[in-house]
């Protein structure tokens, strides 16, 4: 079993910056990737930018200049620096972390709200 808890939410004016945290706990020999995920109201849960043991990183188009993802691997924690944030990027972002067995495991998710 792996836990994770995320950190880092809050408030933030158009074009500022916020950095998420995720501590994982547990089995974290495990991992072998974690990641960033948003739901937006009424939306679907969409990947924000994940990165594996190996460093390798996959972002969305529409966060790839802004955001970065970054990890800790001694520390078992994972970042995500946004940067230039917009409205539209207003949702509860979730981290993620997998493992060599394939399973899934998910954090409690944190709000980032964007205002105009």
């Amino acid at each position: 079993q792996v836990q994770l808890v995320e950190s880092g939410g809050g408030l933030v004016q158009a074009g500022g910056s916020l950095r998420l945290s995720c501590a994982a706990s547990g089995s974290v020999r495990s991992i072998n990737g974690m990641g960033w995920y948003r739901q937006a109201p009424g939306k679907l849960r969409e990947l924000v930018a994940s990165i594996s043991n190996g460093g390798i990183i996959n972002s969305a188009d529409s966060v790839k200049d802004r955001f970065t993802i970054s990890r800790d691997n001694v520390k078992n924690v994972a970042y995500l620096q946004m940067n230039s944030l917009k409205p539209e990027d207003t949702a509860v972002y979730y981290c993620n972390a997998g493992n060599y067995f394939g399973n899934n495991y998910w954090g409690q998710g944190t709000q980032v709200t964007v205002s105009s």
